[in-house]
């Protein structure tokens, strides 16, 4: 495979991506938008997802995006906007015509926010679905940040692993926002799906870390609107890339047919 890394394509904000392609022609390109609960994660954690997707035919696209304290909602959607139509307007880099998004926890939320903005096909693990309703469903929960963990050496599948973790799960969702409720309900996906989205795979274990409300919330607005989906809910406590291998042909299969 063919590896280009540290692609600027937002010059403004010193945002990189890193592209990865087949050696022969391409079935289309895939937006790989890394997790990390918008304050922590790297392009370069997404390298494993983003070759196995070669493997099979697809060139992907990793990108970088702001993160919190330096910037916050909706900051990561608005590069994914400059990305996207950098994309469109790169045509010497890759075909941009057939594009599917990919995302885990955070960057799950954000590819479904791409599908319902652009109507690309897209797969979520474990996206970040329920804000507004779950928020004032644990208003008793006392958000903390957890120091158990070590996000920045571990990876990506051995983060959050273990179940639920209301105060962090409510901590990272609330630090997105910087203290500003009013956006709650503007940032929970299955609120604002007014136009005709892409299709959706989305996944989620029954005992993890995120919440299984917003993927079955999700599911119903989707089939109010005959929006086709994939509704995957795995048995245990794995959290996104925790459960990749498991889902990952299906997924594919998915992608397959809608890219």
């Amino acid at each position: 495979m063919k590896i280009k890394n540290d692609l600027i394509y937002d010059e403004i904000h010193a945002l990189k991506a890193d592209l990865y392609q087949p050696d022969n022609a391409s079935k289309g390109l895939i937006i790989d938008i890394h997790g990390g609960g918008w304050f922590r994660g790297d392009k370069a954690k997404d390298q494993d997802l983003a070759e196995a997707l070669v493997r099979d035919g697809f060139s992907v696209i990793v990108p970088n995006y702001r993160l919190t304290p330096d910037a916050y909602y909706p900051a990561p959607l608005d590069d994914m906007d400059t990305l996207y139509h950098w994309i469109k307007t790169s045509s010497k880099l890759f075909d941009s015509d057939r594009i599917a998004v990919v995302g885990s926890s955070a960057g799950g939320n954000m590819a479904v926010e791409m599908g319902i903005k652009y109507g690309l096909p897209i797969v979520s693990l474990s996206g970040i679905l329920d804000i507004d309703d779950w928020l004032n469903e644990h208003t008793a929960v006392i958000a903390q940040p957890d120091h158990k963990q070590d996000f920045t050496n571990s990876k990506s599948s051995e983060i959050n692993q273990t179940g639920q973790n209301d105060a962090f799960y409510k901590w990272f969702v609330t630090n997105y926002f910087n203290g500003n409720s009013d956006q709650y309900s503007l940032a929970t996906p299955y609120k604002h799906v007014n136009s005709q989205p892409g299709p959706m795979f989305l996944a989620n274990s029954l005992n993890e870390f995120v919440p299984t409300s917003g993927v079955l919330e999700m599911a119903k607005i989707l089939t109010s609107k005959n929006v086709p989906f994939v509704e995957s809910m795995l048995p245990g406590t794995q959290h996104a890339k925790g459960y990749l291998e498991i889902v990952y042909p299906t997924a594919l299969n998915f992608l397959n047919q809608y890219i």
